[in-house]
């Protein structure tokens, strides 16, 4: 439960951080760090408004892509502590518990009848799509290279010590910070502050979504943020004595955050049809921290 209780607290801050960075980037002072989750709160005490053209599922979709989120929460441990729930084979339960809601998330939207939902909705899960093999070969070479199958035991088992294994860390973050920016839909892939349909991905696909159910789904969002941060921690914390390990998951979780906000004010939204390349083009990275746990295994040709 530890591993639970500080991604909650992460996550507070974490979408707070990234506008602040962004805000400061342009000159701006901006608002407060807490301002997303007192939107959310707000959101909370509102009632939600359903079209007459949708059915059932619109109406459970945010919670249980919410839910999916928190299940995946779950299996997240830190360093040594195991996640609430972990077994061999866990990395693969927490990639599709999210795909799970991610599903009824794109089935939401295509159940409005919307025309421009339909779209982003396709783009997602094309996104999401190309992005699996990413995740999946990471893993896998981490599986490799410790011998274990579960995120607490590769974490565990996982020494950072020689140049190889620091530049395979740093491709690992680099791919999972990543794959973060993807599944949240933030720049360079997509501009959650656009406001012209034709562009939207993530933010098209809840347009009809309000009130409660709307509160869902960014909290579960700022959630997703901190739960890819939390795997990044993961990686280097396995080197430093117990007392230094809650310190610096905040300290690493601010540091995804104020690069993110970085990342988002210096660069612009690729070009819709280059977005696939990039998102592809992180399977490469992810074989090539594969042929270096080959090469540290001393199984490489």
């Amino acid at each position: 439960m530890l591993s639970f209780i500080l991604i909650f607290i992460a996550a507070v801050f974490f979408t707070g951080i990234i506008v602040r960075t962004k805000s400061m980037a342009s000159g701006r002072k901006g608002p407060g760090i807490l301002q997303p989750i007192k939107d959310v709160i707000r959101l909370f005490r509102k009632g939600a408004v359903y079209s007459q053209t949708t059915s059932f599922i619109f109406q459970i979709a945010p919670t249980i892509y919410f839910s999916s989120v928190v299940m995946a929460m779950l299996v997240v441990p830190f360093g040594q502590y195991k996640g609430f729930i972990s077994f061999s084979g866990d990395f693969i339960f927490f990639a599709y518990i999210l795909a799970l809601g991610k599903f009824f998330s794109i089935l939401s939207a295509m159940d409005t009848g919307s025309s421009f939902e339909g779209m982003g909705a396709s783009r997602e899960a094309l996104y999401s799509m190309l992005a699996e093999p990413a995740f999946f070969i990471l893993m896998g070479s981490l599986a490799l290279l410790t011998g274990h199958t579960s995120f607490q035991e590769i974490f565990s088992a996982l020494h950072i010590g020689s140049y190889i294994t620091y530049a395979l860390a740093i491709l690992a973050t680099f791919v999972l910070l990543m794959i973060a920016m993807i599944e949240n839909s933030r720049m360079p892939i997509d501009d959650p502050k656009t406001h012209l349909e034709l562009t939207m991905i993530h933010e098209v696909m809840i347009l009809d979504n309000s009130g409660f159910d709307l509160g869902l789904i960014l909290t579960a969002g700022y959630l997703k943020f901190a739960i890819y941060g939390a795997l990044i921690v993961n990686l280097f914390i396995g080197v430093f004595p117990y007392g230094y390990t809650i310190p610096l998951f905040f300290i690493i979780q601010f540091s995804v955050a104020i690069t993110i906000g970085l990342i988002e004010s210096f660069m612009a939204r690729f070009r819709m049809g280059h977005n696939a390349q990039f998102i592809f083009a992180l399977t490469s990275v992810s074989l090539l921290i594969f042929f270096g746990a080959l090469l540290i295994l001393g199984k490489f040709i």
